[in-house]
């Protein structure tokens, strides 16, 4: 089963992400400096693109889950509500939750297939679902399991303890939701503030480039290298500013 604290790359996403970052860096640094040769010695930091676009897709993929992993609690909870056992309710859990979904290949589906099945040879319902819940690398699901697997050996309410779960989850998300509705204009802002410098200096090159030659010899070189690193750790700590996790 996979780990979704790490994502993998295919051979052509991992392609496609160095040749869009190369490419990237050759453009920027181009459009300042003017020079095909200079540029071609930035394209090299093209290979953080991968780690970047890795990073990113990792995220998604568990924000998709974390999604799915409440609607499961959800349909759990209404089996569990309408007097079935957890064993019963989790083996009838994946055809509810499919027609829920609307994605058959989702991942919560294919946990849930592998959770029924090692239920089914034998594993207590706490084992794979302990299992499920490191791989997730969620801080929900972790405690999820960790109190479900309590409420099994001191017989508590599941029902309760699956709602509430699920009612905790989805307070978080509009929560979540709402921040990022408040972030979507800064975000759009801090990004045309960091491509307004390329932009500007391009125009200045291209329409007064007598005006723009004084930067392309001596200490213009300089200042246009001071000038792309700080920049550079401009929009890394704008990056870092915006990465709010609740």
């Amino acid at each position: 089963m996979p780990d979704y604290r790490i994502y993998r790359l295919s051979r052509s996403q991992h392609i496609g992400a160095l040749v869009a970052a190369g490419l990237f860096c050759y453009l920027a640094v181009w459009t300042l400096y003017g020079q095909a040769v200079v540029a071609l010695l930035a394209v090299p930091a093209g290979w953080f693109g991968p780690r970047l676009y890795r990073e990113r897709q990792r995220r998604q993929r568990q924000e998709r889950l974390r999604r799915s992993f409440k609607d499961m609690l959800q349909a759990l909870s209404s089996l569990l509500s309408a007097g079935r056992s957890v064993e019963n309710a989790f083996a009838a859990l994946e055809d509810d939750l499919a027609l829920l979904i609307g994605d058959p290949r989702a991942d919560i589906l294919r946990e849930i297939r592998a959770v029924v099945n090692r239920c089914r040879n034998g594993e207590p319902l706490e084992a794979p679902l302990a299992d499920f819940a490191e791989r997730s690398g969620l801080e929900e699901v972790r405690s999820f399991a960790e109190v479900f697997a309590i409420c099994k050996r001191s017989g508590g309410d599941l029902v309760e303890v699956v709602r509430r779960t699920a009612g905790m989850i989805g307070e978080k998300m509009e929560v979540e939701q709402e921040l990022m509705v408040l972030m979507a204009q800064k975000r759009l802002e801090s990004r045309l503030m960091m491509g307004m410098p390329f932009v500007f200096v391009g125009l200045l090159g291209w329409f007064a480039g007598d005006y723009m030659a004084g930067l392309h010899q001596g200490i213009g070189w300089v200042v246009l290298t001071v000038g792309l690193l700080l920049l550079a750790l401009c929009c890394w700590w704008m990056v870092r500013i915006m990465d709010i996790r609740l």
